[in-house]
């Protein structure tokens, strides 16, 4: 199991907690291209965190940019966080319906 978001995240440590698994912190190792992909081939739009504090400090032209670009210039606007499976199936966020799927 693998978790991707903020080493400094509540929710990314609550789940690593319950989970036994480490975070690997988009801020000191950025996603491969081909992980970026696959999230946002799986969850689209909704995996740029609109209610963070670094999206609200976007200009209106910056946040008009694709997610892609945006998650690779600011990697805190990542929802979070994002959690890996075994089989390799990824769920977004840690709320109570990813905690049932995963605990």
């Amino acid at each position: 199991m693998r978790i991707y978001g903020l080493k400094t995240c509540d929710s990314c440590r609550k789940a690593a907690k319950l989970l036994g698994a480490p975070i690997n912190d988009v801020r000191d190792c950025p996603l491969s291209d081909a992980q970026l992909d696959a999230f946002l081939a799986q969850f689209g739009q909704a995996l740029v965190n609109q209610r963070s504090t670094t999206w609200r400090s976007l200009t209106e032209d910056e946040r008009s940019a694709n997610a892609r670009d945006l998650l690779r210039q600011y990697p805190a606007l990542m929802k979070r966080p994002v959690i890996e499976d075994d089989a390799g199936a990824l769920y977004l966020g840690w709320g109570a319906e990813v905690r049932e799927r995963l605990l």
